[in-house]
């Protein structure tokens, strides 16, 4: 049964007067999440875990644990059993996190409850907390600066060597496991759950070696290791497919989840042979949106950035919207190395409809503008647009990007820059640990949650 919260325990209140006081910070995001509206959002989630989550059942973690005890993960960057240990061991952080003298739920319970939040909640309880700023006075939404970045998801660097490999070990990994549940039979003889694995990762390594080489050697030696490698995932692949049927037939639960596995990765598998095929054998150029760069996270793609440093980045494209006060009022994953120029109008009728009124100031890099970006966003309302053109200017648009308002708007613009690298650097957006693209989405969006909920307690805290 779900549990809202629990009880105010007056001996802990009596033991807390022991220990330090809350810091300052913590205790205005501690007023902030006090929200009812934010609270009703997540519990609206958690009551769906179950279809009978709200009437039956022994009492669950409570609703107000969950919520506090995952934005104190995202605050502090902390892992899930990371997040256990620092609740269990602080005084404040019990208080803080609702838990008081009771057991501190442990890691696996709170990964459970974390995955039955939806991203969307996450974006309406973003919005309720721009609304709660507005209140505080932390922003009015007078300006609005955009701009994307990419947040890398947890991938080793792709091939289809390595990719190949990847198959055959989760495959034969799964096959090797059925053999346990399967009953041999006449159609299911003993080479069907050959082991590949070993031998296959010395076929990748070959591949690897002769690829380092370069030049007539990568072609000849390169291309026969590849044909190997190709050949033994092929056999590891038809291997599945005479498993799988007889998995679907065994009416027990671990033969269900092992044709799932197998329903799951078969398709990615054939997909990795395909794409290998094209690419090596018949020198195609496989196009991005055709491509699969991983096995466990097949929603990455391919950014391509034009930086030294980093010149591909594999993962997904944010795009970002701040208003003044270090508030970051949206969030969006994007489809592919989507457009900038195409995230501009949005990001503006978000803020209108958000604030109920448009930014008297809007700016984006060059890469956004365009005649109607910026006719578009006048007509909206918005008196100062700060889209500086590209390329060649004539003497009218130099003088018009050279007047005050454009000049100080510009400047006012690079602080996004430092408000993505925070993001980065103190909320975990470099690198998704999450899995799938809804994890990603969540992943996301807690990253900004918790970077507003600091902006809101420090500048409340003064």
């Amino acid at each position: 049964m779900l549990q809202d919260r629990y009880e105010k325990d007056k001996l802990f209140e009596g033991i807390l007067q022991l220990t330090h006081e809350m810091d300052p910070i913590l205790a205005k995001i501690d007023q902030v999440l006090a929200d009812e509206k934010l609270y009703q959002m997540i519990r609206q989630d958690l009551a769906k875990r179950f279809a009978h989550t709200e009437e039956t059942g022994r009492n669950s973690t409570p609703v107000e644990v969950v919520e506090r005890m995952l934005a104190v993960k995202h605050l502090y960057g902390l892992s899930y059993e990371q997040t256990e240990y620092q609740v269990r061991d602080s005084l404040v952080l019990r208080q803080f996190c609702r838990v008081y003298l009771e057991d501190v739920p442990d890691d696996t319970t709170l990964i459970r409850w974390a995955g039955v939040i939806q991203p969307e909640t996450l974006q309406r309880f973003n919005e309720r907390l721009i609304e709660l700023a507005r209140q505080l006075k932390v922003t009015q939404g007078r300006k609005l600066r955009t701009d994307g970045t990419v947040v890398e998801t947890n991938i080793h660097p792709p091939s289809d060597s390595s990719l190949l490999a990847d198959s055959v070990r989760v495959i034969g990994r799964t096959l090797q496991r059925a053999k346990q549940v399967v009953t041999e039979t006449e159609q299911l003889r003993k080479d069907v759950f050959r082991n590949r694995i070993r031998r296959v990762r010395q076929m990748a390594r070959q591949v690897g070696e002769a690829m380092r080489k370069g030049g007539e050697t990568a072609q000849t030696e390169g291309k026969a290791a590849y044909q190997k490698l190709v050949k033994a995932t092929q056999a590891t692949v038809q291997q599945a497919k005479q498993v799988l049927p007889v998995l679907r037939k065994t009416a027990t639960p671990q033969a269900k989840k092992l044709a799932q596995t197998l329903e799951t990765f078969l398709p990615r598998a054939e997909q990795v042979i395909q794409q290998t095929v094209r690419r090596v054998f018949h020198d195609e150029q496989v196009p991005v949106q055709e491509k699969i760069l991983s096995l466990f996270e097949p929603h990455t793609t391919i950014i391509r950035r034009d930086k030294a440093r980093t010149p591909l980045e594999f993962g997904r494209k944010v795009w970002f919207s701040e208003v003044e006060g270090g508030m970051v009022s949206r969030w969006e994953v994007l489809q592919g190395n989507a457009n900038d120029k195409k995230q501009w109008l949005p990001s503006v009728d978000h803020h209108i409809q958000l604030f109920g009124k448009p930014p008297e100031q809007a700016s984006a890099d060059r890469g956004v503008y365009s005649i109607r970006n910026e006719s578009r966003a006048k007509k909206r309302g918005v008196k100062h647009v700060i889209l500086p053109k590209p390329g060649y200017k004539s003497e009218e648009r130099k003088q018009y990007e050279k007047q005050s308002w454009f000049v100080r708007g510009r400047h006012w613009h690079n602080g996004i820059e430092g408000r993505i690298s925070v993001l980065k650097r103190c909320f975990d957006l470099d690198r998704c640990l999450d899995h799938g693209e809804t994890g990603f989405e969540k992943w996301v969006g807690w990253g900004v949650i918790a970077n507003n909920l600091r902006v809101i307690g420090r500048k409340c805290a003064v």
